[in-house]
């Protein structure tokens, strides 16, 4: 057995799901479940099939965004995982059209923060431990940090 960190890469703006789910259908499923959660919402989708043919199965209505799932899926390599790549909304909007999905058993991460993704390999596959998401903690907020947390959530429209 062996360990690994493979470190995401994903377009700037981009914001990512990461997940796990398990069988083929999960790329139609997720397709529906993105677009009719957040219609306005740029993304690719991709899936790593576990048996048969072991193909990263992917779609979604950008093509860069397609592409860099595609990628994701296959550096990070874990049978069932699957990834999300979206610009133009949050994981917030889409989250739990996501997790209710029938065919998804967890969601590791969903992040427009650096990603590190730790990753085991057996002789059978690859496997994912679990993810680092961005950075460790630096403090504690005081009343500015409070003051610019609660503008940054209405410029975005999230709070009134």
């Amino acid at each position: 057995m062996e360990t690994q960190i493979v470190s995401i890469e994903f377009p700037e703006g981009a914001n990512i799901i990461l997940g796990q789910s398990h069988f083929i259908k999960t790329i139609e499923d997720l397709y529906e479940a993105l677009v009719s959660s957040a219609p306005c919402m740029k993304f690719g989708v991709a899936f790593c099939e576990a048996s048969g043919p072991c193909l990263i199965r992917f779609d979604g209505n950008d093509e860069d965004l397609k592409v860099a799932a595609v990628k994701i899926a296959g550096d990070v390599g874990a049978g069932h995982s699957f990834v999300v790549v979206m610009t133009d909304a949050f994981p917030i909007n889409v989250l739990n059209a996501v997790k209710a999905c029938p065919e998804v058993c967890r969601v590791y991460c969903a992040t427009a923060n650096p990603v590190d993704v730790i990753v085991v390999e057996t002789p059978r596959g690859r496997g994912i431990l679990g993810v680092v998401d961005g950075e460790s903690p630096k403090g504690v907020e005081g009343e500015d940090d409070i003051k610019a947390r609660g503008d940054f959530l209405r410029a975005i429209g999230y709070k009134r």
